[in-house]
């Protein structure tokens, strides 16, 4: 009986936040597979700006040197 005189037990009930969508294998593989892209790319203009500077240079101090000695060859790259 004197469970019955015991005050009531309130239960708030919170709203749950929406549910996220589930991620599958294929777009895993396929995020990756474009960040690994994104990467290449980035790499691969990076590489032929490097190398066009490094070829402007090189050509830049050629112009500038005088003739080249008769014993060497030129190679005109």
């Amino acid at each position: 009986m004197r469970f019955l005189l015991q005050a009531p037990i309130v239960v708030d009930v919170v709203r749950q936040p929406p549910v996220t969508p589930e991620i599958t294998y294929p777009q895993v593989i396929v995020g990756a597979v474009g960040v690994a892209g994104g990467i290449m790319l980035l790499a691969a203009l990076a590489g032929l700006l490097m190398g066009a500077v490094i070829i402007a240079l090189k050509k830049r101090g050629e112009a500038a040197s005088g003739p080249v000695d008769s014993g060497h060859a030129r190679l005109r790259i």
